[in-house]
Formats: C-alpha cells, structure tokens, sequence
C-alpha cells in the first residue's frame, strides 16, 4: 500500500554544522562564485521540489484509485474496476450518471468498437428472434406491432461520441443535434437484420425516438440511406413533449398505439427509459449503451 504522508523537505540553503566549509574559502573571496553557487543550489532546491510534488501527486492518485479498489484483500485492476462499472451500468445498477468515469475513458472506446460490444449486441437481438419465432400468436391483422428506439438502436452515434471521449465528456445537446441533422450516422448492422426479419413477417413497425420534430427529414434520409424503409411511423418529440420525462413521453406513445388498436409484442432500445413505463410490450429487449444514460 501506498505511503501517502507527506515528506518532510529540507529549507533552501539550510547547511549541517558538520559541514566542512574548507574547500568553500576561495569562493567568499569572490562574490561572483559565490553567487553562480548559490544559483546553482536553489536550481537544484527547485527541481528537488518539482519531484517531490510530482511523486505526491502520483502517490495521492495512487490512494484515490487503487485503494478504493482493493476490497477483502482483493486487488482490482483498472480493467476490473472499469468492466465492473460498465455491467452494472447494463444491469440498471449504475444510473443517472452524467459522465463515464475518467478512467474508464479508454476501456469505453475500447469497448464500443470492439468485437465483443458486436457480439453482445448480437446476441440481444438473437433473443428477440427466438421470442418472435417461438411465442409470438401473430393475428396478422394489421395490428401486430414491434417498436424500436433510433438512436444507438437503429443509428450508431458513435463515431459522434468518439469526439467526447465516448462519453467522458457531459452531453452537449446542441452539438449532438447538429450531428444528427447531418444524416451521416451509420446503421447498426445486427439491428438491420432483426428489422428487416420483423418487416418480413408482417408486423407493423413503429419508432419511437426522443429527437425532437425539427430533425424529421433529416432523421428519415439517414434511416433511409442506411436502409431502414418500409416501416409504419415515425414518432418524435414535439413542443409539447419538451418537459416530459424520456419514460413517460415514451410510455404515452404506447399508450397511443395501443387505444388505436395496435398490439405491441416488442421493444428494443438501448435505454431503459425506451422500455420501462406502463404501458409496455409483451417483452422487451436492451442493447448494450455504456456512453450515456437518459431517463
């Protein structure tokens, strides 16, 4: 463990008594000398002093950040700590945080580019065919319904969150509308292919995402460049919606749907604000989001 006391340092210019001063003489006898050597020793005083500070910092961190992750004996690694925090993010654990921990920021890039957040994300939606093969009674009436949130569900902003350190930095909505006016999201592949098999069966898709009304067109070419056509509506956020929660703008639109008819056998979001609030789907299904939480 760490020493994290602070050391004692030694006052500039302070000498031992026992210090012989005999080499020393020839220097009183010129000034000049004597103050080049004075110079030289508060030089070394001062770089003595930056290392010194520099070691405490680092010992000072070392006592923040390893030691709160030392439990029982256990010594956690920072990939420990960090795959840790993102789990429980992913099991609603972990909420309403802002930012991702500063030193997970690259464990997070890390993750969200790699193939396991692929395969994670993968297997969600193999879970959501299995559910639609195995226990769904479609009527196919016109009134089968499955839902999908855009935003990091369909559309991937991760190459827009790469600039904010993939979530190390607060949300900036302002910017974040910008990119998404721009249409250049790419799609979520593994999402495409669940759409397009819920397309094929007969089921009216329905999105329902928190952007607000002035990205509409903007919203539509990107899913429609990328490949997403053909479902039934497209549901944003209007003026009257900009006090409402995530959740319950969400939940009302549900709720819309269902006194319209409409049985809702799905949702898929990467929040659990697109899938929580009565009412719900007959089941629903969470992609893998550690960047950002919105409720």
């Amino acid at each position: 463990m760490t020493n994290c006391t602070k050391p004692h340092v030694t006052p500039f210019y302070s000498l031992d008594p026992n210090t012989n001063l005999e080499p020393y003489k020839s220097l009183y006898q010129h000034p000049s000398s004597m103050t080049l050597l004075r110079n030289k020793m508060a030089i070394s005083q001062i770089l003595l002093l930056c290392s010194l500070s520099l070691c405490i910092g680092l010992a000072f961190a070392d006592c923040n950040i390893l030691n709160q992750r030392t439990k029982n004996g256990l010594k956690i690694s920072l990939k420990n700590y960090c795959e840790s925090w993102r789990m429980n993010v992913e099991i609603h654990n972990i909420r309403q945080f802002e930012v991702v921990p500063e030193e997970c920021n690259d464990y997070i890039v890390k993750y969200v580019t790699s193939t396991q957040y692929k395969v994670d994300s993968e297997r969600a939606l193999d879970e959501s065919l299995v559910y639609l093969s195995t226990s769904c009674s479609l009527k196919k009436d016109g009134k089968d319904a499955w839902i999908f949130d855009v935003d990091d569900t369909l559309l991937s902003n991760v190459p827009y969150y790469k600039n904010y350190h993939n979530g190390g930095e607060k949300l900036n909505l302002t910017s974040l509308e910008e990119w998404q006016s721009q249409g250049k999201a790419p799609a979520l592949d593994y999402s495409l292919k669940l759409f397009n098999e819920i397309k094929s069966r007969g089921l009216q898709i329905f999105l329902v995402s928190f952007r607000r009304e002035c990205l509409r067109s903007d919203t539509i070419d990107n899913l429609m460049k990328v490949g997403f056509y053909g479902w039934k509506s497209l549901i944003l956020r209007g003026a009257e919606d900009e006090q409402v929660s995530v959740q319950d703008y969400k939940a009302g639109a549900r709720k819309k749907l269902i006194s319209q008819g409409y049985r809702i056998w799905g949702i898929v979001g990467d929040q659990y604000s697109s899938i929580e609030g009565l009412p719900s789907a007959k089941r629903t299904f969470k992609l893998p989001n550690p960047m950002y939480y919105v409720s």
